[in-house]
């Protein structure tokens, strides 16, 4: 919803999680490296101008996208047109990938360091192809309501056989194209097109089927980049390959020292910016006017819903750009010059945690999982757990890159870890997992993690960069499974429930607290003259009226214009002062009062109490006694439907 009280709290968000960022530069910087960066000023503006961009831009997706996106999915499933639904899919997946800017800087690098042999257009639009062909694979497994975990389970499985026979020059940034493929603004209408195939299929849960089409975009990448590299590598013969980067200096080390605040480059970066969500938006108005043919609910606020998100990414990347990814290199190569590799690994797992908490992507999709599981997966704890999963597999692939090995064993054994807690996890929590691998590594996070992976292999000698430099990404996008996966097995043991589940469970604990104050606290009434029955909290009390037994009938008579419905009539026999002092001799009985017992609600009992006692003039002679007291658990009793 568009307001201004959304606006601010998003922004508070935004700012919190910035917070974890500031902090590990600010001790590294402070503390490790003791220096005082020259451009603090800049750096501190950007991370202000990253604040307020991610809040604008998680403003539009919830105006813009998920609407949107959702809508699209609903009139597909509506339609029942499957050819058109996987068509939607592909172009959605293919058009939004081949501007991912992520994927360009990764695909540049690469074509650099390959010396060529990597063509950065030629990998792009295998990338493309891939993540296109998941969405429709994903898709597909809504519309057949196939458990996710065959599919990626099978996918781990290709993964593995096609490391067998591809180069070592080629799995490290096939494994990492596997995370980069899933951008800022393709994830949440991804998650969008899930979630509403899923929530408008009967028999589909949104969150057990909607989640997956992320899991399933970061894992074909892997697949048929490596097959790419088979062909590149194996198929055609070129001369040896010598890397051509250089051991990173200070001199050879470019430091952004500031943004260009020129009216030339703003409009250049926004630019920028609305040429990638573009394709997003041909595809969405050329299904929604030409071939479903219906104009689309709410277009203004859509409309402004894609405004803010241009503004707020631009503004977001403005931001990361003034400073923060400078500091984030220049601290890099700083720490590769300590010989405590401990203080790498911390660096690692630290900016890993931090960047992945301000991560615009997982933000949004955690908001979403937490919105249609109804508020079982709490969103600020998802995201810690990812991000603490983030935190491991930098830590363990930077410990990769400095003690060298093959990248292949880390991730098989990380498989094996994910798909022994498949069957040990809740169900609801898989698909989030599998998708939580492919938002960790969007617009923050891959920059900074490709730098320090890069750096690292450059720096340390016996390293080659093409070999040992990528695969950080892929360590970034595999651990968060696993820890998400642990954080729906400790919230499944801790009794952690939804919102609804925990509704129906007080209702249900309210109903047998009924019942079970029918059987004992409630009052059940007979109704004078029909055969129903009466429950509720109606406070009885007993009115004990002991009087000379020829005032009975008085006493009754007075105790009926009272309002006292019946009476139980027991004889009595009772001793005085005057015979207290020697009752032994007065025990035999001799029966002559009357006790009477006058069940009624208590709200009667001042009324029939005095209206006995004028009568019988108890109070003047004596010749009376009279008293109440409350009683419970009255059934039985019989009442005109006055009384009730």
């Amino acid at each position: 919803m568009l307001s201004f009280s959304t606006f601010f709290q998003l922004l508070k968000e935004s700012f919190r999680d910035l917070l974890p960022i500031i902090l590990v530069i600010l001790f590294f910087q402070l503390a490790i490296i003791q220096s005082v960066p020259h451009n603090w000023l800049s750096t501190t503006i950007g991370l202000a101008v990253v604040g307020v961009g991610l809040a604008v831009f998680l403003l539009g997706l919830e105006v813009g996208i998920f609407p949107v996106g959702e809508g699209l999915a609903s009139e597909f499933a509506n339609k029942r047109s499957t050819f058109w639904i996987v068509l939607f899919a592909f172009m959605i997946g293919f058009g939004t990938t081949i501007a991912e800017p992520a994927l360009i800087v990764i695909a540049q690098k690469a074509a650099s360091i390959s010396d060529g042999r990597i063509e950065a257009a030629t990998l792009r639009t295998v990338v493309a192809f891939s993540v296109g062909f998941a969405i429709v694979l994903g898709v597909w497994r809504i519309l057949k309501g196939h458990p996710i975990h065959y599919y990626i389970i099978s996918g781990y499985i290709l993964v593995v056989a096609a490391t067998a026979f591809a180069p070592p020059e080629i799995v490290g940034l096939a494994y990492d194209l596997g995370g980069v493929t899933t951008s800022t603004v393709t994830v949440p209408l991804v998650a969008a097109l899930g979630i509403g195939l899923a929530s408008s299929i009967k028999g589909r849960n949104p969150v057990l089927d909607g989640f997956g089409l992320i899991a399933f975009a970061s894992l074909t990448p892997m697949i048929f980049v490596q097959f790419y590299g088979i062909v590149v590598y194996q198929m055609f013969d070129t001369p040896a390959i010598i890397p051509i980067i250089e051991p990173l200096t200070e001199a050879t080390t470019t430091v952004a020292t500031g943004y260009d605040f020129s009216v030339v480059e703003i409009l250049k970066g926004l630019l920028g910016v609305v040429l990638d969500v573009f394709p997003i938006l041909a595809v969405i108005f050329f299904f929604q006017y030409l071939i479903l043919k219906k104009p689309i609910e709410n277009l203004k606020e859509v409309l402004i819903g894609f405004g803010l998100v241009i503004i707020g990414l631009d503004a977001f990347i403005v931001g990361l750009e003034m400073g923060l990814f400078s500091v984030g290199e220049t601290m890099a190569l700083e720490l590769t010059r300590y010989d405590n590799n401990f203080i790498i690994y911390t660096f690692g797992a630290l900016i890993g945690f931090s960047t992945t908490m301000a991560e615009p992507a997982l933000t949004a999709i955690a908001k979403k999982a937490k919105e249609i599981s109804d508020g079982r997966i709490n969103d600020y704890a998802l995201r810690v757990f990812v991000a603490i999963g983030v935190a491991i597999g930098i830590a363990l692939g930077s410990y990769r890159i400095v003690v060298g090995g093959e990248i292949v064993y880390y991730i098989i054994v990380g498989y094996m870890f994910v798909i022994a807690l498949t069957f040990l996890a809740p169900k609801y929590i898989i698909p989030v997992a599998y998708d939580s691998g492919g938002v960790t590594t969007s617009t923050v996070t891959v920059p900074l993690v490709a730098a320090l992976g890069l750096g690292l292999a450059t720096n340390i000698q016996g390293r080659d960069p093409l070999i040992d430099g990528f695969g950080l990404i892929a360590f970034a996008s595999l651990f968060p499974m696993i820890t998400v996966m642990l954080y729906g097995f400790v919230a499944q043991q801790m009794g952690i429930r939804g919102d609804r589940e925990m509704e129906q469970l007080h209702l249900k604990e309210l109903r047998n607290a009924l019942e079970d104050a029918n059987n004992m606290g409630l009052s059940t009434i007979h109704v004078q003259g029909t055969d129903k029955r009466h429950s509720d909290k109606i406070s009885f009390s007993a009115v004990h009226v002991i009087v000379p037994t020829d005032k009975t009938q008085q006493a009754l008579e007075a105790a009926r214009a009272a309002g006292a419905r019946g009476v139980t009539i027991m004889s009595a026999h009772g001793l005085g002062l005057e015979k207290m002092d020697n009752f032994y001799a007065r025990l035999q009985r001799d029966d002559t009062d009357a006790n009477l017992m006058f069940l009624t609600p208590t709200k009667k009992v001042d009324k029939i109490i005095k209206s006995i006692m004028d009568e019988l003039d108890i109070t003047g002679s004596g010749a009376g006694l009279a008293f109440s007291y409350p009683i419970s658990h009255m059934k039985g009793i019989t009442l005109k439907i006055d009384d009730l």
